[in-house]
């Protein structure tokens, strides 16, 4: 933890030389994260639990869970400068421009107050075609915000979604502690690459965060990059972890993947929604389905890398799929969309609490033609706006299926 002693947990020790408090990183420090992996150079937050990531040797999934969106370290200080070393892990990918570097976001009472980034770190370099990785090591870097309000104030860092990050020390010019509870309601929500953040600005501005800020509620993101894949251990996950407000954004990924059928895709619904419900049985439980993704709409996939546009700096995709093959019980997004408002419909007659969201109703085709998608299945900064709002306006507002008091997450 980069102190002079060893700390006890929980304790902070001081650097008499230059006035620094270093504070472990410890669970009631973070937000956001099922688990801590204790590592040889600090804490590695999990978005999955360890039994979790036990069923599921997928290096994607690896990747997407421990890439940190929507975890913050949240604490209450006087301090008026942190710094923060982390030891990050960065994206490439072989023969496509550099990935751009992840964003540490600062709230100070709620309200930004300041942006920065890491330097060093690891880099985990993709071959999109072989499907190869290498991983060149890197050092620890530090990220410092200084000029804060000399006040006592609670203080959030907001870990970059797009970069996995151990954390090594947190420093300050004045001791921590935590933030207690203040009785928001926590939302969880599980989804793709899109709800993971895939090209927003930075981590307060991932459309679930933007969303959450909206509501006023406490954000735990399961956004899986490439892995909203109705596994059953990341329902077991959502089962097992308490919320007031429960989403899950279905279809996307299964289309990329091109991983089932009709026939398979309709019970593994079923079997995902009952297993939430084990743990959930009256919260409210929303079902997304995809916003537009005109590649796919009536095309199967699975979705493939378009190199063409690598010369010029970009990286696309398209659908490689034949629509011919619908017949045969392939995925497209209008198929998944009809069947789980169907789903929905049909659970809802014993399930009060369980409702359907369009998509389309947060990114649709006027939405297209104003916001296209740069590489034809993400969104860029300006839509991730866009979807939080309008989320935050059909879910949150009165009427809609989150518009509920505050309360402790218990259920």
């Amino acid at each position: 933890m980069n102190s002079q002693h060893d700390p006890v947990p929980g304790s902070s020790t001081t650097h008499r030389a230059t006035d620094w408090t270093t504070t472990p990183v410890t669970a009631d420090l973070l937000r956001g994260a099922l688990d801590l992996e204790f590592t040889e150079h600090g804490v590695l937050p999990h978005r999955l639990p360890a039994r979790a990531r036990a069923q599921c040797a997928d290096g994607q999934l690896a990747m997407a869970e421990a890439q940190p969106s929507g975890v913050r370290l949240v604490f209450r200080t006087r301090a008026t400068a942190v710094e923060l070393d982390a030891l990050r892990t960065k994206m490439a990918y072989q023969g496509a421009p550099p990935r751009p570097d992840g964003v540490y976001d600062l709230l100070v009472d709620g309200r930004p107050a300041g942006q920065a980034g890491v330097t060093g770190g690891n880099v985990l370099t993709v071959d999109m075609a072989t499907g190869s990785a290498e991983t060149r090591p890197g050092p620890v870097g530090t990220v410092r915000f200084s000029g804060l309000p000399d006040r006592v104030k609670d203080v959030e860092i907001w870990l970059p979604y797009n970069e996995l990050t151990q954390l090594v020390a947190l420093r300050t010019d004045a001791p921590v502690e935590a933030v207690p509870d203040q009785g928001r309601s926590v939302w969880l929500h599980h989804g793709s690459s899109i709800s993971h953040g895939s090209d927003a600005a930075s981590p307060t501005t991932t459309w679930p965060a933007l969303a959450a800020s909206l509501g006023g509620v406490e954000l735990i993101n399961l956004g899986l990059s490439g892995s909203a894949l109705l596994d059953p251990f990341t329902a077991r996950a959502l089962r097992d972890t308490p919320a007031d407000l429960i989403s899950v954004k279905i279809g996307i990924n299964l289309v990329n993947a091109d991983l089932m059928r009709l026939r398979a895709f309709t019970p593994a619904v079923h079997g995902f929604l009952d297993t939430i419900r084990e743990g959930h049985p009256t919260t409210p439980l929303l079902v997304v389905s995809p916003i537009l993704c005109p590649i796919h709409e009536d095309t199967p996939g699975p979705s493939a890398p378009d190199f063409s546009s690598l010369s010029a700096g970009r990286l696309r995709f398209r659908a490689a799929g034949d629509p011919a093959e619908r017949a045969a019980g392939k995925l497209t997004l209008n198929v998944i969309r009809d069947e789980l408002a169907r789903l929905v419909k049909q659970r809802g007659a014993d399930d009060p609490n369980l409702r359907y969201l369009d998509g389309r109703d947060l990114y649709g085709e006027a939405d297209f033609a104003e916001l296209p998608l740069p590489d034809q299945l993400h969104p860029d900064a300006a839509t991730h706006r866009r979807i939080g709002e309008r989320f935050a306006a059909l879910a949150f507002a009165t009427g809609g299926p989150f518009a509920v008091q505050p309360a402790a997450a218990v259920s």
